[in-house]
């Protein structure tokens, strides 16, 4: 058997135990402690290791940008598609999509696969290159949504104490601990340490801690799986479309830049991120702020939903596509899988024209 298949197959049946493993969870505060568990302490170890492994150079300073590129191209493009796929303009569920579409949550989606199937320095760049996806899911789409809340309210005055939050949001980057680890191991690379330049005993508990990564990851995955049949279908076209979209942008980049090998893999996989949770903090935290008599401005039902959905959905797509290995990461595969990927999407647009035929077909009979 394929050893990539093999490898796919192992985790698959990880995520199934994790979902096993739901009865035995009584409360959301648990499944809570799991995440905090990974986003604080073992992931921040696994990019540590991954980091000063690898060596940094100028050009990485660049996945930042691009990374923000594409958060831009999916919240630009959504404007102008999600209206056709069944949401309202200027609806509370329209604004809710808007925020969370062109958002990625790489730390539970993807970095442990990266990992697995594409090995440390390209666990390096993803880490890198989540530094301007941050940047864009904390601060542009919080200055979004306040932006939305104020037009609600029918007030065109700039948002109160705007430079003070500014400046939290700012620090709240910055105290994540990702983000933090990322700057310690930059800095101990520019003076010229390694891993090895660490006490062993730190050493090993750091490496101890990265090697948690894949599995306690794919539990979580299994044990995050919460399948909603209520907007389902809804919830399934938009990231269907999101991810054919997001095919397409990495086809266009690698085509762009040439990239190769698992680089140009590395950057297919990136763009399938899950949804992140931040937008949907910044949706709540209007909500706090409405009034009674301001009109709704998300649909944090259906904010939830997707998140529950979005992140099974992208450990799929995420396996399928490196189960196929750097076959998947030519444009020539990208361009037809994306597709296949939108053809969902396609039928809903194309359901009026169906209709209007099968409609005069009746009226020809007749």
């Amino acid at each position: 058997m394929n050893p990539a298949l093999q490898k796919t197959l192992a985790f698959l049946l990880l995520i199934l135990a994790g979902y096993l493993l739901q009865r035995k969870l009584n409360k959301k505060d648990e499944l809570k402690g799991v995440k905090v568990l990974i986003l604080s302490i073992i992931l921040p170890a696994t990019i540590f290791v991954a980091l000063l492994r690898v060596e940094v150079s100028r050009s990485m300073l660049l996945l930042p940008i691009l990374a923000l590129v594409l958060n831009a191209a999916l919240y630009f493009a959504s404007v102008y598609v999600l209206p056709k796929l069944g949401f309202a303009k200027d609806s509370p569920q329209l604004r809710t999509m808007l925020l969370l579409v062109p958002s990625l949550a790489p730390g539970l989606s993807a970095f442990p696969f990266i990992l697995e199937y594409l090995g440390d320095g390209e666990l390096a760049l993803a880490a890198l290159a989540d530094v301007g996806n941050k940047v864009f899911v904390l601060v542009i789409l919080y200055l979004v949504a306040m932006n939305w809340y104020y037009r609600q309210r029918g007030e065109q005055a700039e948002v109160p104490n705007r430079r003070g939050k500014m400046k939290e949001l700012g620090m709240a980057l910055l105290a994540e601990p990702v983000n933090m680890v990322i700057l310690l191991a930059v800095a101990m690379i520019s003076f010229g340490f390694d891993l090895s330049s660490l006490p062993l005993f730190v050493g090993d508990t750091v490496d101890r801690l990265a090697s948690l990564m894949t599995p306690i990851v794919l539990l979580f995955i299994g044990m995050a799986v919460n399948f909603q049949k209520n907007e389902m279908a809804l919830i399934l076209r938009v990231l269907c479309y999101r991810s054919g979209l997001a095919l397409v942008l990495s086809g266009l980049l690698i085509l762009t830049m040439g990239l190769s090998g698992p680089l140009a893999l590395l950057t297919v996989v990136f763009a399938q991120c899950a949804v992140s949770f931040w937008p949907f903090a910044h949706m709540s935290a209007v909500e706090v702020l409405r009034q009674e008599d301001t009109p709704q401005v998300f649909d944090l039902d259906l904010g939830l939903n997707v998140l529950a959905f979005s992140l099974p959905f992208s450990t799929v797509v995420i396996l399928s596509v490196l189960s196929f290995g750097e076959w998947f990461s030519s444009p020539t595969v990208l361009f037809p899988a994306a597709a296949i990927m939108v053809l969902f999407p396609l039928a809903y647009l194309l359901r009026p024209a169906v209709r209007a035929f099968k409609a005069d077909m009746e009226n020809a009979r007749a």
